[in-house]
């Protein structure tokens, strides 16, 4: 059983499985939405809970706000299904934060495999409360750091970091980003997998649109979760194209006969990071993964942002992003002067992939499970 909390966390736990299919039976449990990432690889169980905030906690008040509008019902069907699969699976892979074995710890599970997404060790490490926790549901924990590693073997957790899984699961698909280049740089959109990305697409599209023509990159959106196309073309006020190729991860374009923004489905948002020279991200393990492969990422704030969370992300990130008022101007202002500096795309890039950490964790998690 491979069980995940989050759009990002899906994507990582489907890749690991996919791995995991030619010597285990897998099934996976998207605890939060729909878990299209785990389509064509393994069958998806369990209850599937629906907040306001899509589980992120970037946002002020967003537990608040998800628990006052029914929050609070999804805990009881999610308990109940856990332990109705107490003994049922040889092993149980968890991706994600401690949510998910905190609610193991209540049902009696035991021995789980644990890939920590949440926590990245450069900002607040592990709680009391996690620390016990963890070390009561977890045979094997695999971090983001060392130090996170080395508070859990100080309680007893067999636990280590060799790497971020994140750069191991970059997802690729059937999308051929590098012909539909016209312009010498490219710009990748990350509006996020929640209730916000209409408006926040509309916010990257508009500061596009105040960029002289001749200086506006080609810009390609990866569409998230199950975010419809039609809210985002009507937030923006651009129009779909219905000329599709044959790939198929191709979902077309959005234009306004000015500006252009190509769409593929997230499942190939790697296939238009490898071409592309700046991120526009509101997203979480997204932006991470872009950072990781040297791209400097734009970064939208807004009055509505968890502070703590984001300076917490912002200690990770370093200078490699770039955090500005969510207005379009700003936004504009931002993207040009990466554009004209190419010298200074590549220092950003630099500090992104040492701050972030190469590949290479997969093979550990593998390999632990198939022990």
């Amino acid at each position: 059983m491979v069980i995940s909390n989050g759009h990002g966390e899906d994507w990582i736990a489907s890749a690991i499985a996919k791995h995991l299919t030619d010597r285990f039976l897998v099934e996976a449990w998207p605890v939060l939405g729909g878990g299209n990432a785990y389509a064509g690889i393994c069958p998806i169980v369990g209850p599937r809970a629906r907040l306001e905030s899509g589980g992120a906690r970037t946002a002020k008040g967003s537990l608040r706000r998800d628990l006052t509008k029914g929050g609070l019902a999804t805990i009881p069907p999610a308990l109940r299904y856990m332990r109705s699969i107490r003994n049922r699976y040889d092993r149980i892979l968890v991706v994600g934060d401690a949510i998910v074995p905190l609610l193991a710890w209540i049902t009696g599970h035991r021995d789980l495999y644990y890939v920590d997404c949440y926590k990245t060790g450069a900002a607040r490490l592990y709680s009391g409360l996690e620390r016990h926790v963890i070390a009561r549901t977890c045979r094997r924990v695999f971090c983001r750091a060392d130090n996170l590693a080395e508070i859990l073997r100080q309680v007893g957790v067999e636990a280590t970091a060799p790497g971020n899984l994140m750069m191991d699961t970059i997802p690729y698909g059937d999308y051929d980003a590098q012909s539909r280049r016209s312009q010498p740089l490219a710009v990748t959109l990350l509006p996020g997998s929640r209730g916000e990305t209409p408006a926040n697409f509309a916010r990257q599209v508009e500061a596009l649109r105040r960029m002289p023509a001749e200086h506006r990159p080609d810009a390609f959106l990866a569409v998230a979760g199950e975010i419809p196309v039609t809210d985002l073309a009507e937030a923006s006020g651009l129009q779909r194209t219905n000329l599709l190729s044959a790939e198929g991860d191709d979902l077309g374009s959005l234009s306004d006969g000015d500006v252009t923004v190509h769409l593929l489905r997230g499942r190939a948002m790697g296939n238009v990071l490898a071409v592309s020279d700046i991120v526009l991200s509101q997203a979480g393990t997204a932006t991470t993964q872009a950072l990781g492969l040297g791209k400097p990422v734009i970064y939208m704030t807004s009055p509505k942002d968890r502070q703590s969370r984001f300076e917490d992300e912002q200690r990770l990130y370093g200078e490699a992003r770039i955090a500005v008022p969510g207005e379009a101007d700003a936004i504009a202002k931002a993207l040009e002067r990466l554009i004209d500096s190419p010298d200074e795309r590549a220092r950003l890039g630099a500090i992104g992939r040492e701050r972030i950490g190469g590949a290479g964790a997969i093979d550990e998690v593998l390999a632990a499970l198939g022990s």
